[in-house]
Order: C-alpha cells, then sequence, then structure tokens
C-alpha cells in the first residue's frame, strides 16, 4: 500500500506541476501581451522579461510543490485513520 501512496503522490504532483505551468503561462500572456521568453526561438525577448518569468514560474512551482505534498500526506493519513476504524 506504501507503493502506491507515493505513485499516487508522484501522480498528483505532476498533475499540479503541469496545471501550474499552464496557468503561469496564460497570465504571463494576458499581463504582457506577449509568449513566454522560452528556448532559443524566441531572442527578441529581453534578459529582463525571461529573468522575470523564470523567477515567477520558479516561485509558483515551488509553491505548488509544497502544497501538493502537504495535501498527499493529509490524504493518506486521512486514508489511513478512516482504514483503522474500519
Amino acid at each position: 500500500m506504501n507503493f502506491f501512496f507515493k505513485l499516487l503522490g508522484t501522480g498528483v504532483s505532476i498533475g499540479a506541476g503541469f496545471a501550474g505551468t499552464k496557468l503561469v503561462n496564460a497570465v504571463w500572456e494576458k499581463t504582457t501581451g506577449n509568449k513566454p521568453p522560452k528556448g532559443n526561438d524566441d531572442m527578441e525577448a529581453s534578459l529582463r522579461s525571461a529573468l522575470t518569468f523564470a523567477l515567477i514560474s520558479a516561485a509558483v512551482s515551488a509553491v505548488i510543490q509544497v502544497v501538493a505534498g502537504r495535501g498527499t500526506k493529509r490524504a493518506i493519513s486521512h486514508f489511513e485513520k478512516t482504514q483503522d476504524v474500519v
């Protein structure tokens, strides 16, 4: 059962990270009017905008990772408590 919980936690983290990336990209595009600076194909993006986007993405990613980890641990603990009652 422990393996299942680790697998579930990994899946939740990956899903939350994917959703967070899409959210940051959409907010960046709405706010600036430009696509997010990624890769080598967008050489016209300034260093300032690339660094700003990287900092925002990293901060959102860290928050998502912490929240997903805590939520998964809370769900596992709740499941283990209810399993003892049954």
